[in-house]
């Protein structure tokens, strides 16, 4: 049974995974570090609402003995201040991972990147490079697995109010680890976990 740490639980792809992590029988507890409620109740579900995403010292008890982290958290290039992109995607990454290695260093972690990251950090485009030096942080830490997502297409379907579905999930995985087979699968029509 895998005990699984998530952030980024409030958007599309969190979500999703979230909810993939909960019904699945292998998995036998899922942490949320979130800023803000997101609303699902479950018995494998611990909620821990925390908003210093640079600074994780009043929860760092939540990063102990865990399996595989799923790290979401994400903002789109123009959505935000350069400053704060820079922030969002290299500064919370690397808070965020060096606190689960310290607590967790046989942990797997999975990280939603993105399709153009660019690992020589050369490039003149801000998501890329940044991304890039994201990924870059990410491999020099050595978790016991690493996957690195890089999709490049999300076509949603909005059905009432607060329920999202992505029909098309396309990009690749890279992953830095002995085994072949990355732990989240992504399909067209739905995300699946295989363990």
């Amino acid at each position: 049974m895998k005990h699984v740490i998530i952030t980024g639980s409030n958007g599309m792809i969190g979500k999703l995974v979230l909810e993939n992590c909960l019904q699945n029988s292998s998995v036998a507890t899922v942490t949320s570090i979130t800023r803000e409620p997101i609303g699902i109740m479950h018995s494998k579900l611990t909620e821990v609402i925390h908003t210093d995403f640079l600074d994780y010292t009043s929860v760092e008890e939540h990063f102990k003995n865990k399996d595989v982290c799923f790290y979401c958290i994400g903002v789109y290039t123009g959505q935000v201040p350069v400053d704060e992109f820079k922030k969002i995607t290299v500064d919370f990454t690397k808070a965020f991972s060096e606190v689960l290695k310290q607590n967790s260093p046989h942990a797997s972690f999975c990280f939603l990147s993105g399709a153009g990251a660019d690992s020589t950090e050369k490039s003149s485009t801000l998501f890329a490079k940044q991304k890039g030096i994201a990924e870059n942080g990410l491999i020099r830490l050595q978790f016991r697995h690493t996957f690195i997502f890089r999709p490049d297409t999300f076509i949603l379907i909005r059905r009432g109010k607060n329920q999202i579905s992505v029909t098309r999930f396309s990009g690749y995985c890279i992953s830095l680890s002995p085994q072949s087979i990355p732990i989240l699968a992504l399909h067209p029509n739905n995300l699946q976990i295989k363990w």
